[in-house]
């Protein structure tokens, strides 16, 4: 998978020279305020192992507010409370953020006989280092690790997530990212989401099934920003996004996966941002 990172980095670096040299990008180490805000549709698996997809709403936030670098991914909030320097970012703040998965109704009606879930509120921190400027002045490499816990007495548990992603302006008008990660969960979270119980076998007409934790996933992600007004950094511009993911072992064994559902999950959205 390291690989694959490392490609995705070299594939999106490859930019002509002319390309940036006709429309010079503004100073890397630019420490402004900014705010950007975008809005769209999301095309999601309908929880987590579905086979089934609904529209969504799709919003994001990204901004710099007096050195703090605040961002949105999902539905979870994360907050740098490192400033940036030229070379080497130590990437460090809290996470908040809400877990939906089949807390309200299930297209798939022998699932859906299965109880809801309670809407988790995970709430945690990252940490991690970015590198700059490693194939021109303005793209970054970065590796992190993501930790959650539910406090809503609802999975109970603790999430852990690495991640690598690599970005780079491509002009002064288009913004690629790369990013690759996989969930780490606890067996409590795999026992509220993926097990079934006798009681749950017997209402819904699944197989009884005891889901262990462990490594539950690994997932590829595309980003990228075209900018109408010819400026990344103001303005109107279209994004699209995209990401592949793939459960593993009990999480793809469970039945609510493997006979209602699937292992591969995919995620779309596209829309509108403004940058100020």
């Amino acid at each position: 998978m390291l690989k694959t990172i490392v490609a995705a980095a070299a594939l999106l670096s490859a930019v002509p020279a002319a390309a940036q040299d006709s429309q010079p990008l503004p100073d890397p180490n630019d420490r402004s305020d900014f705010w950007q805000l975008a809005g769209g549709i999301g095309y999601t698996p309908d929880y987590e192992g579905s086979d089934d997809y609904r529209i969504i709403p799709a919003v994001a936030l990204r901004g710099r507010f007096h050195g703090l670098d605040i961002s949105t991914n999902a539905t979870y909030l994360y907050v740098d409370v490192i400033p940036p320097s030229d070379k080497i970012d130590i990437l460090l703040g809290p996470i908040v953020g809400v877990r939906l998965n089949r807390s309200g109704k299930i297209k798939d009606d022998v699932v859906n006989e299965l109880p809801d879930r309670k809407k988790a509120i995970e709430v945690g921190g990252f940490a991690g280092v970015a590198f700059k400027g490693l194939t021109n002045p303005y793209d970054s490499l970065s590796f992190r690790l993501d930790v959650v816990k539910d406090v809503a007495n609802a999975h109970k548990s603790t999430v852990f997530t690495p991640n690598v992603s690599f970005s780079t302006p491509l002009s002064r008008s288009f913004y690629v990212s790369a990013s690759m990660s996989a969930d780490f969960v606890a067996d409590k979270y795999a026992d509220y989401y993926f097990s079934i119980s006798p009681d749950d076998a017997a209402d819904s007409g699944l197989p009884v099934f005891d889901a262990d934790g462990g490594r539950k996933n690994w997932k590829l992600g595309l980003l990228g920003n075209y900018a109408l007004s010819g400026d990344l950094t103001k303005g109107w511009s279209i994004f699209a996004t995209g990401s592949y993911s793939h459960l593993r072992g009990d999480f793809k064994r469970s039945p609510i996966v493997d006979d209602r559902g699937s292992a591969s999950q995919w995620f779309a959205a596209a829309g509108l941002a403004y940058t100020f």
